[in-house]
């Protein structure tokens, strides 16, 4: 039975089983909804999808170059160590949540730090996601329209602003409709799958490669020839720590479990899932491609790879890698579409019961990323500040704060040390980071 309580924004909400945010998805009830179906909660693995192509984006591709700086050993013990504090930073927030019966990340952040907590969460979120997905929709105009015109030559119909325009339409509109996460989840096994196609086949040619003597062992640490040696792998930092960010879709996915208990067991799930993915993408790339890996290792397959049927692999791997972009465009749209509604107007009702604003602010999002992708030359360098900066706030220094702050007296000794190192490592290791690369930045400015 529903009741009726006070939201933290001054809104009236019925709510049923438990309290909600009128900022987060509607939680698994057994109701009949207008325009849904039957909804008894989202399954085990249908979260684990979701929340695995939430993390595998377009970052995989730059995790190659990210080892052949750091070198194999440190490159993989870094991505282990990542994933363990990403497990710990989500737990952080899951213990909370539910303790406090929470459920959204934006409301546990005004909870323990009031409106500007609220605030903060929810613009670092609405930055670091605008800026991915503008990102993602460069990817797919360069890397279709160079196949289609490799495969048909050069035609108006396969122009960038085209090709993104029919994508925009034919595939990101239908799969950004959907008001529940749980419907994504079909398409986001295949986002996973395309993934491990990648992967598996950036394996067999590496090991085919290495049978025949035609490539040299990677070197397993990094090569030190000074201070500017080493502040250079600070780097590497970002894109490793950014390539798990999927924290602002964790309340989403845990709010529509039948389940609630088993959050943990798959936020475990996806991070090894995940890990095992990125780990073999790194070595295999790094051991194909050597001192010659690209900053975007997917550069690197516009070129004879030295086997047969090369350019044929080629292009599988440029096909299926722009699907599984596309894939993931909707993840993490869904998160930037809540948390802007939340932004723009927090004391409204939930925008899944407001089809006009619902509508509204789907097509505006989508509108303005198109036209980003279409009209800005490069967001890169730009983004390289701002979405590793939010990132990180979302990642690990608003979970430690939060655990930090400790509204509902549930945070251990280890749980508060662990929540300082966190924040002392984000800042030290992204500070250098963002100075080195504003360091490259001028560098290339006065070579050119």
């Amino acid at each position: 039975m529903g009741i009726s309580s006070e939201s933290p924004n001054g809104s009236q909400q019925i709510v049923q089983k438990e309290t909600r945010d009128e900022t987060t998805p509607l939680l698994p009830v057994k109701v009949e909804e207008e325009g849904f179906h039957e909804f008894n909660g989202a399954s085990f693995s249908g979260a684990v999808f979701n929340l695995s192509t939430t993390i595998v984006g377009a970052g995989i591709m730059a995790l190659p170059a990210s080892i052949k700086m750091l070198g194999i050993i440190p490159g993989i013990l870094m991505i282990i160590v990542v994933a363990l504090l990403t497990e710990a930073s989500i737990d952080m927030l899951v213990r909370c949540s539910h303790q406090g019966k929470i459920t959204s990340y934006g409301w546990l952040m005004g909870e323990a730090y009031g409106q500007w907590g609220r605030i903060a969460l929810q613009a670092s979120v609405v930055i670091n996601n605008i800026g991915v997905m503008i990102v993602y929709m460069i990817i797919i105009g360069v890397h279709h329209r160079g196949i289609l015109e490799g495969w048909f030559g050069a035609h108006l119909w396969n122009s960038r602003a085209i090709v993104l325009l029919a994508t925009t339409l034919f595939v990101f509109a239908p799969l950004v409709s959907f008001k529940r996460l749980d419907s994504l989840r079909y398409t986001s096994a295949l986002s996973v799958a395309l993934a491990v196609v990648f992967v598996v086949i950036t394996a067999g040619i590496a090991i085919i490669k290495l049978f025949n003597g035609t490539v040299a062992m990677p070197k397993l640490f990094p090569e030190l020839d000074g201070l500017s040696s080493i502040w250079k792998l600070f780097t590497a930092v970002p894109v490793l720590v950014t390539a798990y960010i999927c924290h602002y879709n964790v309340h989403s996915i845990d709010n529509e479990l039948e389940d609630r208990t088993q959050i943990k067991p798959i936020v475990r799930t996806s991070l090894f899932l995940c890990s095992s993915v990125y780990i073999a993408t790194s070595f295999f790339a790094y051991l194909l491609f050597g001192e010659g890996t690209l900053d975007d290792v997917l550069a690197n397959f516009d070129a004879n790879l030295g086997i047969p049927f090369s350019y044929v692999f080629d292009d599988i791997v440029r096909v299926s890698y722009a699907a599984h972009v596309m894939l993931v465009f909707p993840i993490v749209f869904f998160a930037l579409r809540l948390n802007l509604d939340g932004l723009l107007f927090p004391t409204s009702r939930h925008i899944s019961r407001d089809n006009k604003r619902f509508a509204i602010i789907t097509i505006s999002l989508l509108t303005v990323i198109y036209l980003a992708a279409i009209f800005i030359p490069s967001i890169w360098d730009a983004f390289q500040f701002t979405g590793a900066t939010a990132a990180v706030l979302i990642g690990f220094i608003f979970p430690a704060m939060v655990i930090l702050r400790d509204p509902y007296g549930i945070a251990s000794k280890r749980d508060k040390i662990l929540a300082v190192t966190m924040i002392v490592l984000a800042v030290l290791s992204n500070s250098v980071a963002l100075y080195s690369d504003a360091m490259n930045i001028f560098r290339k400015e006065e070579e050119a």
